[in-house]
């Protein structure tokens, strides 16, 4: 079988060809469908002088154990990255979209430097923030900078839904992560809701 090509020196090109304006800050989210648990935003400021981080993809594409092996050589080759989130309260109250905005904010509030450009993932840009920004639809495909936020963004939260199996394992979190699967829906209309279900997503399963 031929192997495929490895894309991170592709993306890791796309952001060096933008970055001659200043330091690029990728941002992506995880966690916008799920039936439980937070949106979780990951920044990265890659430091694009070194060489490309192999293997780096969009963390859809990536399988779990790759995701885990690229999450500390991420953080190696960063000038700064940080994390942000907002909780099924905050998602139920202010509906999902709005949402990742806050967790997007909180993110780049406790981002140690300042970039000359964000780069974020879709086609919508985030609202009250001072910084320029660049909106890319299937960014985590096509920029280095905002494939390492998926993958921080997505290993950060995966962490946390395991953590909350141990915690509550009749909803079978370490396995659907969260996601509206049978047996999560099973698991709904026999449990009724836990503290991490985001209510207004759940009314249909729960009647």
């Amino acid at each position: 079988m031929k192997k495929k090509p490895d894309p991170g020196p592709r993306l890791w090109k796309h952001d060096c060809k933008l970055s001659r304006a200043g330091l690029l800050c990728g941002i992506d989210e995880v966690g916008r469908g799920p039936l439980a648990g937070n949106v979780v935003v990951a920044c990265v400021v890659l430091d694009l002088s070194t060489l490309p981080i192999p293997n780096l993809n969009d963390s859809k594409q990536l399988t779990p154990l790759s995701r885990k092996a690229l999450f500390p050589l991420i953080l190696e080759r960063t000038l700064a990255w940080s994390l942000g989130e907002a909780t099924p309260e905050e998602i139920d109250q202010i509906n999902i979209l709005q949402a990742t905005f806050l967790a997007m904010r909180r993110a780049l509030a406790s981002l140690s430097l300042k970039p000359a450009l964000l780069l974020v993932d879709g086609n919508r840009k985030i609202p009250g923030v001072d910084f320029p920004q660049k909106t890319l639809v299937g960014g985590d495909g096509l920029s280095a900078s905002i494939a390492a936020a998926s993958v921080l963004a997505k290993v950060t939260r995966d962490e946390a839904m395991e953590d909350w199996d141990r915690r509550l394992p009749a909803y079978g979190f370490g396995r659907h992560k969260g996601y509206g699967t049978l047996e999560h829906r099973k698991a709904l209309l026999q449990h009724g809701l836990s503290s991490i279900h985001r209510r207004t997503f759940c009314s249909a399963f729960t009647q």
